[in-house]
Formats: structure tokens, sequence, C-alpha cells
């Protein structure tokens, strides 16, 4: 017998948002994760919102903004507006970022606004290591052996904000530049004044940032990320940092500490700071028309062929980050909110392999 075609909504519900969601569904792992370390940032919390302790409206909960940050990520979407269209009739979603179905969804300007407080405190950074804590309480992190690489990111700043310091373009602007000589040290983006034009190997001149990461060589997990302008040190630099904080993290001293990276880095200045550092430099040797920095010795040890090969899981976050995380034009202005968006991006990189790692161990069991 044919069914009629009629709809009838019933005004009350016995159902709970959490039935909607799939037992085996991949964000009960992640959210759960992400719980555990929300809730270790109660008091950075506590402190951001000090100043309006004394009265005004409560706040929307920076655990459920953050969720919704990652959200974002996890599933690409291109702006919050479109985020918050999606969350006003995704159930799944109002389940992760914690919303009931009937509350209200809030306006795309909030993220905007409550992107600086979460800025100003560090809250992203603070929830990339805490989700790096766990992950290392679950032996997925060696803390000894790691590889860095770097990779372009392209600014939201187009050719033509790109125009004089002194303003001499006129009232033309950037908009007409063919045969004109610009460089970083006549011209800056007046959309985004922490932008370079820059180019590397055969890619065109544009507008960009350079992203910087350190990953564990265990799993690939990301164990620094950072966000600097874009030159042609920024790569030996950025790695020099996160590798003597590495260091410094360890209790003991005198633990040997490798890194791997590409032939980019075979410069000797580099060299000699890694081993200054402790760390053994495990660089792939650049010997077109000039001689490695890097020593035979270390060359042909066991560990460097293991660290070259190990070095290449570095690539899967940087793609990840530019084909889901939305990492390859970032849609914020400025430096400090650039690193903010990239940070958050391999915090949630991070979650969907520690996701993975989960599942694994518990079929190995």
């Amino acid at each position: 017998m044919r069914g009629a075609d009629t709809f009838t909504e019933s005004p009350f519900t016995l159902h709970r948002l959490e039935d909607f969601v799939p037992a085996d569904h991949p964000l009960r792992a992640i959210r759960q994760m992400v719980n555990e370390a929300l809730g270790k940032m109660d008091g950075l919390f506590a402190g951001m919102y000090e100043a309006d302790i004394k009265g005004g409206r409560p706040s929307i909960a920076p655990e459920k903004l953050l969720r919704a940050m990652l959200l974002q990520v996890f599933y690409s979407i291109r702006s919050e507006r479109q985020l918050m269209e999606q969350v006003q009739y995704n159930l799944l979603y109002r389940w992760f970022i914690g919303l009931s179905m009937m509350d209200a969804v809030w306006v795309p300007t909030v993220f905007t606004k409550n992107r600086e407080r979460l800025l100003a405190h560090d809250a992203v950074i603070e929830l990339f290591n805490h989700v790096l804590q766990s992950a290392g309480s679950n032996g997925w992190l060696s803390g000894e052996h790691f590889s860095v690489d770097g990779t372009l990111i392209q600014a939201w700043a187009s050719h033509k904000s790109f125009v004089r310091k002194d303003g001499s373009d006129g009232d033309q602007g950037g908009g007409s530049f063919k045969g004109q000589s610009r460089s970083n040290e006549t011209h800056e983006s007046s959309t985004d004044l922490d932008a370079r034009l820059y180019r590397k190997g055969k890619t065109a001149s544009e507008l960009r940032f350079m992203g910087h990461t350190l990953s564990d060589n265990r799993h690939g997990l990301i164990a620094s990320a950072v966000v600097t302008r874009a030159d042609g040190y920024a790569e030996r630099e950025a790695a020099k940092v996160m590798i003597d904080d590495a260091r410094q993290a360890l209790a003991d001293e005198q633990t040997a500490i490798t890194l791997g990276a590409d032939k980019g880095y075979d410069a000797q200045e580099f060299i000699e700071a890694c081993l200054a550092m402790g760390v053994t430099p495990h660089v792939a040797q650049n010997t077109s028309g000039r001689r490695s920095a890097v020593s035979d010795a270390i060359a042909k040890s066991e560990g460097y062929a293991i660290s070259q090969q190990k070095r290449k899981l570095i690539e899967q976050g940087f793609g990840w980050a530019k084909t889901v995380g939305g990492i390859r034009q970032v849609m914020v202005r400025g430096l400090q909110r650039v690193d903010q968006m990239f940070v958050l991006t391999m915090a949630a990189y991070n979650l969907t392999r520690m996701r993975t790692l989960g599942q694994i161990r518990l079929q190995g069991q």
C-alpha cells in the first residue's frame, strides 16, 4: 500500500541531542579529547573574563567558541557566517559545540570580537599544548626525535594592495605595476602590513606568510607550530627556536635529540647552532656544487637514515592543513591572527591523528 505524503510535526520530543549522533562517529572520540583539554584551561578562562566580573550579561562560553572554531577547521567551512548557518540546522554541529536544539545560534560577529580575547590570552596555544600533553600521556610521542619544515601561506591581500611606503603611487595605488620594480624594502600591503612579497622555487611572487612546524617522528604529530613573515632566513630561525623549546621541555638535559630536515636547512650556521644545543642535525646533505655542512659521520649513521625517512611525515600535516583546514590562503589579516589560525589548524590535525591512533590501539587489544 502506498504511504501518504504527509508531514506531522510533534511539538515535543523525548530524544536527546546525543541520540542523533552515531555511536561510532569520529567526532565522539575527538570531542572527548577536546573536553579534557578545555577542562584543564578553566583557570585561563576565568582570568580572561575577570575584568567583566562586576556586571553585564554572561558571555558566550569560550569552550563553545573554541569547539566551534575547531568544527570550522574539521569540515572546511569557509567563513563564520556559513558556520552559523549550518549550526542552525545541523544537529551534529550543535552537539559538538554544546548547544541544545532550542539554543539560539550566535551572530557571526561574535567570532570577530572573541577572537581578539582568545588571542590576547594565548588560548589557542594553550589548547594546542594540552592536546599535545594528552598525546604524550598516551605514549604517542617520542620526545627525542623530530623533523622540521616550513610552508608558504598566501595572505588575504591582493597585489593591488602592495603600494609604495612613501605614498608616491598617487591615486593609481598598486593597480598598475607592469614594468615597475617592487620590493619589500620600498612597498607594503595596505590591507595587511605583515604580509611580504615572496617567492620560493618556481612559484610566482605573492603576498605570503610562512608557517613552520616541528613534528615528532614517532607518529608524525605536530609538536610545535608558528607563523613568521616570509623571508629567506625564516625557516632556519624558526627551526632553532622550536627545537630549543623541545630541548628545554625535556627533564634530562643529557637526552639525545635528533632533528631531521630537507636540504634547505643545510647551512653552516644552522648546523653549528643545532650542535651547540645538543641536537644532532639529521639534515639532508646538499652537495649540488657545494660542500655539505653535515658531516659524513652523521650522514652515514643508522639514525640519520631513519630520520630522513620519517621527516616526510611532516608533509602530511601541511597537506591536511591546506586541503582541509583552509590554510592555503588564510581569511584573516595580521601576523598574530594568522599564527592563531595556523596553530588551531595544527591542533585539529593532531586531534584527527590521535583519534586514528586510539582506534588502532583498541583494535590491537
